[in-house]
């Protein structure tokens, strides 16, 4: 059995999080992306992360002139925002709640978050880097 969906814990361990895929579109008017990351939001623990993984072959087919070193900045970028601290710049005093919502807002540019999604786990971290296996890599 594929226990990839199994959700670990009893029921009262359990807190619903939300999540959405970052998502890379190099040229916006052809409507291709590459998913690149995740975003994890869980209000109960006062949770928000990201984790990306940028696979430059997939890229690059979609547009070989790219800007690979921008995309890494940008998705750099949304993880530092995440961890807050100094590398969040003015957002370091928001809320998690605040910063995920800032950053699942949809926008125009080459880096895009998907929909939002919920889900139940046990622990935030450990989910964001599920979702990332799953869903990106």
């Amino acid at each position: 059995m594929n226990d990839r969906h199994i959700i670990k814990g009893g029921p009262r361990d359990r807190h619903v999080y939300e999540y959405a895929v970052l998502r890379v579109v190099p040229r916006v008017e052809r409507g291709e992306c590459v998913n690149a990351g995740v975003l994890v939001y869980c209000r109960a623990e006062a949770y928000v992360g990201a984790r990306t993984h940028l696979d430059e072959t997939r890229l690059l087919a979609l547009d070989p002139r790219a800007d690979v070193a921008g995309v890494r900045a940008a998705l750099l970028a949304v993880e530092s925002l995440c961890a807050g601290g100094t590398g969040a710049g003015q957002a370091a005093s928001d809320d998690p709640g605040r910063r995920f919502r800032w950053l699942v807002a949809p926008r125009s540019t080459i880096v895009q978050p998907g929909p939002v999604h919920t889900g139940l786990t046990t622990d935030p971290a450990a989910e964001t880097e599920r979702l990332l296996d799953l869903l990106v890599r």
